[in-house]
């Protein structure tokens, strides 16, 4: 693994994400990913070779195993982490294509023109619906795993013994799975963490949600009250003062006049 492009690639996530994408981030790399790698693929190297069944019959422990094991828990959680971190990467790319665009643009109009994407970054338009289904895809991808992994081990555990009765086996044989314990602590633990990732997207979409419909309302508000202004001051009337039908406006003195002929005058 190139952990050099994996860095890049973490921080271009990080840094388009909000504060719960963070959070779901550093729980996927740390607990669900790490985990995986460095004790989950271990715990599980042996699991075929140590299936043992009390029969020497050819073919019986690789049928039993087959019909009690269909799909590995190491590469079902690694379908998983795949599905699961791709809409993060369609996010990068959909900023690095709003980034290209701007690019183009300046370079056919020159730098002083105006700016397609005046922060490629920022989640609007395209990349806001991006972002989300993005958010929706991840969700559902950790719940259509949780639902295969309970159909597959039920209540996500392995049991210590099961009985197969498949052919070529002679009869009812017993089967023995290697360290179903800890086998069932791991598994418990990815299904944990898969279900705060759950968790957490459904709350970071209902925050895009509510801060886009909270900015709807303060846009269509601020419109309101700019059209109410706008029609409580007819047109060339701006400025004007209107008195009542008694007012008598003020009658300026001639100058060199008594008061007398200021009365007679007026």
């Amino acid at each position: 693994m190139n952990w050099g492009v994996f860095e890049g690639l973490l921080s271009g996530v990080n840094k388009y994400s909000t504060a719960f994408g963070r959070v779901w981030l550093s729980l996927v790399f740390i607990f669900r990913l790490l985990v995986y790698v460095v004790a989950a693929e271990r715990v599980w190297s042996d699991d075929h070779k140590d299936f043992d069944c009390n029969t020497q019959q050819p073919g019986c422990a690789n049928v039993c195993y087959d019909h009690f094991f269909p799909v590995s828990h190491i590469r079902l959680w690694a379908l998983q982490l795949i599905l699961v971190t791709c809409p993060s990467l369609l996010v990068i790319m959909h900023v690095a294509y709003r980034e290209a665009k701007e690019q183009r643009h300046r370079a056919a109009a020159g730098d002083d023109c105006r700016c397609v994407f005046p922060n490629p970054g920022k989640k609007r338009g395209g990349l806001w619906w991006t972002y989300l289904l993005s958010l929706v895809f991840k969700a559902g991808v950790d719940v259509v795993f949780l639902y295969i992994f309970h159909r597959f081990y039920r209540n996500y555990t392995l049991p210590r013994l099961v009985k197969c009765e498949l052919p070529p086996c002679p009869n009812v044989v017993d089967c023995f799975i290697s360290r179903p314990t800890e086998k069932t602590i791991f598994t418990l633990f990815m299904v944990v963490t898969t279900c705060i990732c759950v968790m957490l997207n459904l709350v970071e979409a209902t925050y895009l949600i509510g801060k886009r419909c909270r900015e709807c309302v303060l846009a269509g508000s601020r419109e309101s009250c700019r059209h109410s202004r706008d029609c409580a001051e007819p047109p060339g009337t701006a400025g004007q003062v209107f008195h009542g039908a008694d007012y008598k406006p003020p009658t300026a003195s001639i100058p060199g006049t008594q008061p007398e002929e200021e009365e007679a005058l007026s």
